[in-house]
């Protein structure tokens, strides 16, 4: 278990991280995202040792980190998954899983499971930004550690082999049965495979929680914003209400902070349907394809501007008259007029 409470870290004068408390359960994976800057490679570090923490406490299992009482990051049992790999570029593949170990069965273990028993003797340098990346997981895991951070495993993949490689690697640590930290700048890596998502900005976390509540439940437009697309129609909901009415007809809502009155109601491009009509209740400003998709923006009568995403056979050009129709069934986030600030 990784118990984090009140930490602060501080470069200098700046306070980079701020009040960071989270508990992270054993096996449990904690995906973190937030834009660039915002402190999530610093928690990694501090967690593992590399830089001191400026306030608050760290426990990692019966050891606890201080301030003024650290412990070194080879104490910590920790294992490291970086985006360039940090391969021995003379070793082979066998070798570097195994390297340091006296028993080399653990590495046999993990070479079998993630699919590299074809590439025991290459090096390095035979080997695709894919397998790559499952020997450094391979060697992390075969040395059993107490927890294992991630800082931005997929990054340097391309496009087509992250989907397969993300649920390669989290089923890998579920069978490892650790905790994990797993950073990335990629919002739908982080709420595909996190057990619950972390989002931050400016070094402090804005919200933590299941990848479902954090998107369908946000507490802050900004998290709304931060975790896909967002459109925001304005709205008017009676205190006690859980009907939001809008231009587009009424909506489930959730309030947040208790909202009521003259409210925004948060949207998704799935949340709405679109159809060509000339009597419609918005004029479409442009459109954007996506293969089996079609993303619209739409400038509805009372000049609100929402996005929708239908399938790709339904075509309208910008200036066509549309009706929206709002379709979800499940409440949406409902902030007050204005509001952008944190539950």
């Amino acid at each position: 278990m990784i118990e984090v409470r009140n930490v602060s870290v501080h470069y200098g004068q700046k306070k980079v991280v701020d009040d960071l408390s989270l508990t992270l359960g054993e096996s449990e994976l904690l995906t973190l995202v937030g834009p660039t800057g915002c402190g999530k490679t610093t928690i990694l570090h501090a967690l593992a040792g590399l830089i001191p923490i400026s306030e608050g406490t760290i426990k990692l299992g019966q050891k606890t980190v201080t301030a003024h009482k650290t412990i070194a990051p080879e104490k910590r049992q920790v294992g490291m998954v970086f985006q360039d790999f940090a391969l021995f570029p003379h070793l082979t593949v066998a070798q570097n899983v195994s390297f340091k170990l006296k028993d080399h069965s653990k590495a046999d273990h993990w070479i079998e499971l993630l699919g590299l028993s074809p590439w025991r003797d290459a090096k390095p340098d035979n080997l695709s930004g894919g397998q790559k990346q499952r020997v450094a997981l391979a060697r992390t895991l075969a040395h059993e550690p107490a927890f294992v951070l991630l800082d931005e495993p997929l990054s340097n993949l391309d496009a087509a082999l992250k989907d397969d490689l993300r649920w390669e690697i989290r089923n890998a640590l579920k069978e490892a049965a650790v905790p994990a930290v797993w950073v990335t700048h990629d919002q739908e890596e982080a709420l595909s495979v996190g057990d619950r998502i972390g989002v931050l900005k400016d070094g402090k976390l804005e919200q933590v929680g299941s990848p479902e509540a954090c998107f369908s439940e946000p507490n802050s437009r900004f998290v709304a914003r931060f975790l896909g697309e967002a459109s925001f129609l304005p709205a008017s909901l009676e205190s006690g209400s859980n009907v939001a009415t809008t231009e587009l007809g009424n909506a489930p809502a959730a309030p947040v902070n208790d909202a009521s009155g003259e409210v925004d109601l948060l949207l998704r491009p799935d949340d709405l349907s679109l159809n060509i009509v000339d009597q419609g209740n918005g004029e479409v400003i442009w459109s954007r394809y996506e293969g089996s998709a079609r993303l619209y923006a739409v400038k509805t009568d009372d000049g609100a501007t929402v996005r929708i995403r239908c399938s790709h056979e339904k075509v309208a050009e910008p200036g066509q008259r549309v009706l929206l129709t709002i379709i979800t069934t499940h409440p949406l986030a409902v902030f007050a007029r204005g509001d952008e600030g944190i539950a």
